[in-house]
């Protein structure tokens, strides 16, 4: 018993929850969900809408269940370096909320009544609030007390303004399948349209996440170059392709113009910045070098005192230098 108890005490205790951090994340994820069942609700008549509205209540319960332990762990850890549980809670969060997204796009376009452009601007603006909201939630740079310079706090704050910028971006695309549109596009481009920003969506907040928890304690925001390499390809300059193309194909009028012009700008800002960190980089030497240059100059040190101490004369040899000339003087 007397081991088991210190045993016990022995094991690190997990770091206290911080309850309002959860509550923040829990209210941004449940209002999203609940707007889109109401969406999902209204865009079904008769009888067949309460059978909708059995099967979203279902699952918003166990979504909510799921939910309650997950954003929990997400509240234990924001005070520590690491974002492993933030970025389990985005991937549930994105991909339950985009399979409903999905059915409320489906409708829209099955729907054969007269479109009703403010709820889908509506649609669009709440999207555009609460995914980048719950993003800057789960990153939590206020709670970053292991980082005490302003200027680092700053230069990560740039870095993650850059991710919202981009998840704006994918949901301006994915945001044009469903409002009100002269010319549908092909099925075949819409269904590439919406799954390639799903995954955007999916993936590339967690890849920022992960570069946080990687870095650890001592962070350095310049040396984060993951995310920006990947969204160099994957947004800026594939979405720039999928407006032009749109644009020049299908005669879509409905294309971001600004967004466009932001792309441009994005990949010549990231180019500049990732040829600057490989010259960076190709001008410090490596680690074994300079500790190999450190040492080399520790030894020289030693060996100059030895030769100073070699060249000063020894009471020893004083003395018998001494000693033949009083010998001398005596006799």
């Amino acid at each position: 018993m007397l081991e088991k108890s210190s045993a016990r005490l022995a094991m690190p205790q997990p770091p206290p929850t911080n309850k309002p951090h959860v509550c923040m994340s829990a209210i941004v994820i449940m209002s999203t969900m609940a707007a889109m069942d109401v969406y999902l609700v209204e865009q079904n008549l008769g009888p067949r809408k309460i059978g909708v509205c059995i099967m979203v209540i279902v699952g918003d319960l166990c979504f909510l269940v799921v939910l309650r332990y997950v954003a929990v762990w997400v509240g234990a850890e924001v005070k520590t370096a690491k974002r492993g549980y933030a970025m389990i809670l985005w991937f549930l969060f994105v991909f339950v909320l985009e399979i409903k997204l999905y059915f409320i796009y489906q409708n829209y376009k099955a729907d054969k009544r007269a479109p009703d452009p403010l709820a889908r601007k509506t649609l669009t603006l709440l999207l555009s609030i609460c995914i980048p909201s719950l993003y800057i939630i789960l990153v939590a740079t206020d709670h970053m007390e292991y980082i005490q310079a302003f200027r680092k706090k700053e230069d990560l704050r740039n870095r993650l303004f850059w991710v919202v910028i981009d998840l704006l971006d994918v949901l301006e695309i994915q945001a044009n399948l469903w409002e009100p549109q002269k010319k549908g596009l092909p099925l075949w481009v819409e269904g590439l349209m919406f799954f390639y920003c799903y995954s955007l969506l999916l993936i590339l907040p967690c890849v920022s996440l992960s570069e946080i928890s990687m870095q650890g304690e001592y962070i350095v925001p310049h040396k984060m170059m993951l995310y920006p390499m990947m969204s160099l390809v994957t947004i800026n300059i594939m979405t720039l392709f999928i407006r032009g193309g749109n644009m020049l194909l299908f005669q879509d009028h409905r294309v971001s113009a600004i967004f466009m012009g932001k792309n441009i700008l994005a990949i010549v800002i990231k180019t500049c910045a990732v040829l600057q960190y490989q010259r960076q980089m190709m001008s410090t030497p490596p680690i074994g070098e300079a500790q190999r240059n450190s040492l080399s100059q520790n030894d020289t040190l030693p060996t100059s005192l030895t030769r100073s101490h070699s060249q000063t004369p020894t009471p020893t040899d004083t003395e018998d230098s001494i000693r033949p000339s009083f010998i001398s003087r005596e006799l």
